[in-house]
């Protein structure tokens, strides 16, 4: 159980442009958002947006484990629909920076799987069920469940200054059983929670 309920650990990963700016997030008690880089910014002063393509994190540090590109690269399309999505609720998207445009880098830097079959059945049996009940209250990861981790840099487009930068690791409910059937699941319910979070950071 415990090497199944082993988790990543996310890092400052070295190759991010804003690598250098990142430092350790003291507002961060769950280990969501180890790392964050913020300068004093009026997010309302800005109204359209350029959304880079995600990028696929390719350094030394990358966390992906044995995943397969093929996965990696579905994961990617998944984040680049579900955050346009979001952000579409708040910006015009435009293709050249003017005044009051953010551009946003998203990168890929890391996910687990699912465990096949014993993820779901891990919400039901004693041990499983106890473990995963505790991480539910905790709002941790539950076992043998798979996560996503990203990295998010928002500069002002006209300057080119970063204004905020993050890593973010996200993952379902331990008790989110839809989450658990399917390899990526868990990893997509991830992107769908941090797609949400900075559309609602940014308003």
């Amino acid at each position: 159980m415990l090497a199944a309920c082993a988790s990543i650990t996310p890092v400052a990963y070295s190759g991010l442009e804003s690598s250098s700016y990142l430092a350790p997030n003291p507002g961060d008690a769950g280990g969501r958002m180890p790392y964050r880089y913020a300068t004093p910014v009026d997010w309302r002063a800005y109204d359209s947006a350029i959304l880079e393509p995600v990028a696929i994190y390719r350094g030394a540090d990358q966390q992906f484990g044995d995943m397969s590109e093929a996965d990696k690269q579905t994961l990617a399309g998944y984040m680049r629909d579900r955050f346009t999505a979001e952000l579409s609720r708040r910006f015009a998207f435009v293709g050249a920076p003017t005044p009051g445009t953010l551009r946003i880098r998203l990168t890929l830097t890391g996910a687990k799987t699912n465990t096949p079959v014993l993820g779901t059945l891990s919400r039901f049996d004693l041990a499983g069920g106890v473990y995963n009940g505790v991480q539910a209250v905790r709002g941790g990861e539950g076992a043998m469940t798979g996560a996503v981790v990203f990295a998010v840099e928002i500069h002002d487009a006209s300057t080119n200054k970063l204004l905020a930068a993050y890593v973010e690791k996200q993952f379902p409910n331990a008790y989110n059983i839809s989450a658990s059937m399917g390899a990526l699941a868990a990893a997509k319910v991830g992107i769908d929670k941090g797609a949400e979070e900075l559309a609602g950071r940014l308003r």
